[in-house]
């Protein structure tokens, strides 16, 4: 008996490590900004609410690509997203926030069957001939990046970084949560 509870703490101790280490990795690299230009900004969808408003979070994404289009640090915009419950394509409200701030339309690119993270690497893959892009920065939360990164790589596209809107809510704690369960489940 007392030895079965040794096991257990040590393999709850290399848990709790595991674990806070990787919420550490992803805060970390989801945080930080090289600095970089990319052929392509990759802007991830989020809610949009029932009155057809964008929510807050999805607005800071937006407002985030909009900075790399303005600050020419991007030269097109992938908006991705699906068909909410609420009745709405997130592509095409993320696509009019947009160009309600001047980004020209022949600038913005809309997949609106980017109904969660892998689809939106997918269908950003598939475009890659058209657009003729071989760099990507996402934008997204930052507790979303690194995931977001790691299935381009895995779909070997290796030149991706990230951005991330200065933006933080207490749902993040429960994001983060999702986010370590998601990053070995993909």
């Amino acid at each position: 008996m007392k030895n079965r509870r040794s096991i257990f703490k040590v393999f709850l101790t290399l848990f709790l490590l595991w674990f806070f280490g990787h919420i550490l990795y992803i805060t970390i690299d989801g945080l930080s900004d090289n600095g970089k230009k990319a052929d392509i900004a990759v802007i991830l969808g989020n809610k949009v609410n029932e009155d057809g408003t964008l929510s807050e979070r999805l607005e800071k994404r937006l407002e985030c690509g909009l900075n790399l289009y303005r600050n020419h640090r991007v030269k097109k915009i992938i908006v991705s997203g699906g068909l909410g419950k609420e009745g709405y394509y997130e592509g095409d409200k993320m696509k009019a926030f947009l160009i309600a701030n001047k980004v020209p339309d022949s600038v913005i690119i809309v997949d609106n069957l980017g109904n969660n993270t892998r689809a939106t690497v997918d269908n950003t893959l598939k475009l890659k001939d058209s657009l003729h892009f071989e760099s990507i920065l996402v934008v997204s939360q930052y507790f979303h990046v690194t995931r977001t990164k790691m299935l381009f790589k895995e779909r070997g596209f290796q030149n991706v970084s990230s951005v991330s809107p200065n933006y933080f809510e207490f749902k993040d704690l429960y994001s983060i949560l999702r986010e370590f369960a998601g990053y070995y489940t993909q």
